[in-house]
């Protein structure tokens, strides 16, 4: 059970933050009204995303440097647990976009630069299978992961706030900690992304297990 704690401990506060994400006050905003709800849901996605690349770019950099198929086994199934992230961040996004934009995809910057960072590395997993040989595979691979990382940051981070843009942080919009966030809505966004960033990481390791098990029936 000791194990375990932080599997309950991430079912308990997504199931905490569903709920009171629905059901608790939120404050009347200009053009947001209830769809400020979508925070809790789409905010959490793109950090749980960005999390489980960084624990993809480790995992690559140690596969590099140790030559462990272990490491690019984790590697590699970071990304695809991040890429679900990713698409679920871009769905809840271009929901809230509807509401408050009047189109799901309005083109904004940061929808842009958003898709084009999970086109990063789905060509990461393209490049992947187009390789036969293992120890290759896992070099390129690993060095295009490297590379990618600090892309996507640029992509997702930077640049958006270099342009005119709706999404609130961005081309000078201000941020949700700049009108109001306040303490009810902290109470509930703070664990959303702690329990969905612990979701994530429980769904990377499913996967990584389910991929080492894959893996040595092939061998065997």
């Amino acid at each position: 059970m000791y194990k375990k704690w932080w599997k309950i401990l991430a079912a308990v506060l997504v199931f905490y933050s569903t709920i009171a994400g629905f059901l608790m006050p939120v404050p009347r905003l200009a053009i947001l009204n209830e769809t400020i709800r979508n925070l809790y849901f789409h905010v959490p996605m793109w950090f749980s995303m960005v999390v489980l690349f960084s624990i993809s770019v480790y995992y690559s950099i140690k596969s590099l440097s140790t030559q462990q198929e272990e490491y690019d086994l984790k590697a590699v199934e970071s990304v695809n647990a991040a890429i679900i992230f990713g698409i679920l961040g871009l769905i809840t996004g271009s929901v809230w976009a509807k509401f408050t934009w009047g189109q799901f995809w309005s083109f904004d910057p940061k929808q842009n630069f958003a898709a084009i960072s999970l086109l990063l590395y789905f060509a990461y997993l393209i490049l992947r299978s187009a390789i036969d040989e293992e120890q290759k595979r896992a070099k390129i691979s690993a060095i295009y992961n490297i590379f990618a990382f600090p892309m996507m940051i640029v992509l997702l981070f930077v640049l958006p706030r270099l342009q005119d843009s709706l999404h609130p942080g961005n081309g000078g919009n201000p941020g949700f900690n700049s009108y109001d966030l306040d303490s009810r809505m902290r109470m509930v966004f703070y664990p959303a992304c702690a329990g969905w960033i612990l979701i994530g990481f429980w769904i990377y390791t499913i996967r990584y297990r389910l991929r080492s098990i894959e893996h040595k029936l092939q061998n065997n």
